[in-house]
């Protein structure tokens, strides 16, 4: 059992197991599940400045929030610090009780916009923007970043030391370079070096899926706290595993599969209230993927639940899909299901 206590942003103190701002994922749908398993913090999708100035239908959609997420953190990404601000504000009198600033998201659409982790190869640019943005709100003001543009400016150290000296309260830290986008390993080890910079509590991020990973992630980095995203892609028990495990060295089971089918159909509904019926189908079909990989079967059901717009057709798939491995899950002679 490791001795982490939770960590302070601004007047919040927050469990050290914080769900990253992944853009498609973390909707507040996801997160009102991640939180309630018992996420520390949970991080909306990252959020374009100028769509929040013009509070686009989608803008407004991705910065909805629940109570239960409180203190919930909206993250910006952006190039321009007047609108950053701006964005900022609004989002603070949205109820953002924490912004968290992008300048990690590696994407070739959003970097070529001079925005996320671009940000890193322009330090000027990127101090600019952190001080409108914190000179902007009352609330706390957090930084995603990654390691560095490439492993030839591996500057993260010295964003982290400006943006502390700016007033940033947090700093997560994504172990690889924009140019490795998502290829080879998470180096949890360079983290440290973040780390050693500054004062405040910082987050190790990138590979964590498993509570091997926690451990080893925390051991390499020295961080505070870890920050879990790809790997709670249908399991979002994950960061409350990670939690109670942080808390009492005890690793807990994955929910059964009867649980497991009660939360999809319960996720599958709050995926239609939020976004329709249409683009919530669309949406669900990627986590209908994760959780439903490794159950027997689950290729040839995808591939058929892909083809269907309908949602009552879907659940109605699903739980034929279900039905037999829950039956077989909890028989007398039951055997493991997972391929």
């Amino acid at each position: 059992m490791r001795n982490l206590t939770a960590i302070p942003i601004g007047p919040h103190r927050i469990d050290p197991v914080i769900l990253a701002p992944m853009t498609g994922v973390t909707d507040l749908p996801f997160r009102r599940l991640v939180k309630r398993y018992g996420a520390g913090l949970t991080v909306t999708e990252m959020i374009a400045s100028q769509a929040m100035v013009r509070e686009t239908r989608q803008s407004l959609q991705k910065c909805a929030w629940d109570a239960a997420e409180n203190p919930v953190s909206m993250q910006l990404a952006g190039c321009e610090p007047g609108v950053m601000a701006e964005a900022a504000k609004l989002n603070a009198d949205m109820g953002a009780a924490i912004i968290d600033i992008n300048m990690g998201c590696p994407v070739k659409k959003v970097v070529n916009g001079h925005a996320g982790s671009a940000l890193m190869r322009d330090l000027p640019l990127a101090t600019a923007l952190i001080a409108a943005t914190v000179a902007a709100v009352d609330v706390p003001v957090t930084l995603k970043m990654r390691m560095g543009w490439d492993h030839a400016s591996l500057n993260a150290p010295e964003l982290a030391r400006i943006a502390e000296d700016l007033g940033v309260q947090l700093i997560a830290v994504h172990g690889r370079t924009r140019c490795q986008l998502y290829k080879g390993d998470a180096d949890w080890g360079f983290v440290r070096s973040v780390k050693d910079a500054v004062r405040l509590p910082v987050v190790v991020n990138g590979d964590i899926c498993s509570m091997d990973d926690v451990d080893a992630a925390l051991d390499a980095s020295g961080a505070d706290a870890v920050m879990i995203g790809r790997g709670a892609y249908g399991k979002p028990w994950l960061l409350g595993q990670a939690m109670h495990y942080l808390t009492t060295g005890e690793r807990l089971a994955d929910p059964s599969l009867a649980e497991q089918y009660a939360l999809i159909v319960e996720h599958y509904g709050m995926m239609l209230d939020h976004y329709g019926s249409v683009i919530g189908v669309n949406l669900m079909r990627k986590h209908l993927g994760w959780y439903t990989k490794g159950l027997t079967g689950s290729a040839e059901f995808r591939n058929a639940v892909n083809q269907q717009d309908s949602a009552p057709r879907v659940l109605a798939m699903l739980d034929d899909f279900y039905a037999p491995l829950i039956a077989e899950a909890t028989s007398p002679n039951s055997l493991s299901l997972a391929a």
